[in-house]
C-alpha cells in the first residue's frame, strides 16, 4: 500500500470513528460503560485517528503541484482566512450549539454577527481553512488532508442539526428557522439582516488570523498570509 493509500485509509477511520461515535454508537456505549468513561473512549480514538492522519500525510513524499499557485491565489487565500478567523472566534460568543447548560426552556437568541451568516460558523471556518490550504498547496496528500478537514465539517454540522431537532425539538428549529446551514442563505432569503461581526470577533479573528499566518513558516517552512509581503 503506498503512502497516499494509507493516508486515505487514515482520514476515512478519523471521519468514520467520530460519526459512528458521535451518533449512531454514541447512545448504547454510553448506557453501557457511562458518560464520562465514554467521553473519555471518544477523545482517545480521536487523539489516535488525528496522530495516524497526521503521521500519514507526512509520511507521503513530496509531490509536485496540481496547478501554479502564484501572488493571486495566495491573496485570495489570505482573504478567505481572515473571514474563516473572525467566524471562528465570533463562533465562540453565545453560540448555541457548543455544549452548555440545556436551553430547551429559553428562547433561541437573536442570530447576530456571524451567526446572522451561519449557525454553524465554527464549521464553516474549518471548511473554508481547508479550502484555502488546496488552493495554495494543491498537492493529493494535502486534498485528502484538507478535504477530511471538510468532509467532517460540513456532514458533522448537518448531523448535529438532526441531532439538535430531536433533543431540542422545539428551540432549535426556531433556531433554524431564523439563520441557515448555507452562509448568507438566510440574508438573501430575508429571514434575518446581516449584522457586523463585534467589537470582539473582529479583534480576536485579526489576532488569530495575524499569529497563525506567522507561525506557517516555523512550523511549516512556508511564509503565509500576508507575511509572504511583509518581513
Amino acid at each position: 500500500m503506498s503512502p497516499l493509500h494509507w493516508e486515505i485509509l487514515a482520514a476515512i477511520a478519523f471521519v468514520g470513528t467520530h460519526f459512528l461515535l458521535s451518533h449512531p454508537l454514541r447512545g448504547p456505549i454510553a448506557g453501557a460503560i457511562g458518560e464520562g468513561a465514554f467521553l473519555g473512549l471518544y477523545s482517545l480514538v480521536a487523539a489516535v485517528t488525528l496522530v495516524w492522519l497526521a503521521l500519514a500525510f507526512r509520511a507521503v513524499p513530496a509531490e509536485a503541484p496540481l496547478w501554479a499557485v502564484g501572488d493571486g491565489l495566495w491573496i485570495t487565500g489570505t482573504v478567505i482566512m481572515f473571514f474563516a478567523s473572525v467566524m471562528f472566534v465570533g463562533s465562540l460568543l453565545g453560540n448555541p450549539a457548543l455544549p452548555g447548560p440545556p436551553r430547551a426552556a429559553s428562547a433561541p437568541p437573536e442570530p447576530r454577527g456571524v451567526f446572522s451568516v451561519t449557525r454553524h460558523p465554527m464549521m464553516w471556518s474549518f471548511t473554508l481553512w481547508g479550502a484555502t490550504h488546496i488552493l495554495v498547496m494543491p498537492t493529493w496528500s494535502n486534498i485528502v488532508l484538507a478535504g477530511t478537514i471538510i468532509l467532517l465539517a460540513l456532514v458533522g454540522s448537518a448531523l448535529q442539526d438532526r441531532k439538535k431537532e430531536r433533543l431540542q425539538p422545539d428551540t432549535w428549529r426556531a433556531w433554524e428557522s431564523r439563520t441557515s446551514y448555507w452562509p448568507l442563505a438566510a440574508i438573501l432569503g430575508g429571514r434575518v439582516k446581516f449584522t457586523p461581526a463585534g467589537v470582539v470577533p473582529a479583534l480576536g479573528g485579526i489576532a488569530l488570523w495575524l499569529a497563525a499566518t506567522w507561525a506557517h513558516l516555523p512550523l511549516a517552512g512556508m511564509p503565509a498570509g500576508i507575511w509572504r509581503w511583509v518581513g
